[in-house]
């Protein structure tokens, strides 16, 4: 038997929460991306007036080429966060001495971070819903 089984094994489902939270937020962003890709090749088409147009390409945002690709970012970031975090706490774990428990800083950064991009993309579309 593997000696602190139930620690790594809650080292490892720490690890794999994270990196289901990092592949969301990567799928997320490509979804955000296609959307403003298929918004922006709508509003190209010749078969729309320039009302319709100009609103469609409102819809794509003032940061539509940036939004999706910093999602993206973000997922990876957390991904290649959670793997060095996983790393780290195994080796902990296989060590004998005993080492305190380190903080939580990065885990709280990165959940700010989420909150903030997703308390933004809120304001963004209760404002855009209220200009149009």
């Amino acid at each position: 038997m593997i000696r602190g089984y139930s620690d790594h094994a809650a080292n490892e489902r720490t690890f794999l929460a994270w990196l289901r939270t990092g592949i969301a937020v990567i799928a997320f962003g490509f979804v955000v991306e296609k959307f403003n890709l298929f918004v922006l090749t709508i509003a190209s088409t010749a078969a729309i007036d320039a009302a319709r147009r100009s609103q469609l390409e409102r819809l794509s945002g003032p940061f539509g080429d940036y939004e999706g690709l910093a999602l993206i970012l973000i997922g990876v970031i957390v991904v290649i966060i959670a793997a060095v975090r996983f790393a780290r706490t195994r080796r902990l774990l296989d060590d004998e001495e005993v080492h305190p428990a380190s903080g939580s800083r990065i885990e709280l950064v990165l959940t700010a971070v989420l909150a903030l991009v997703v308390a933004g993309f809120s304001v963004y579309l209760v404002l855009y819903h209220a200009i149009s």
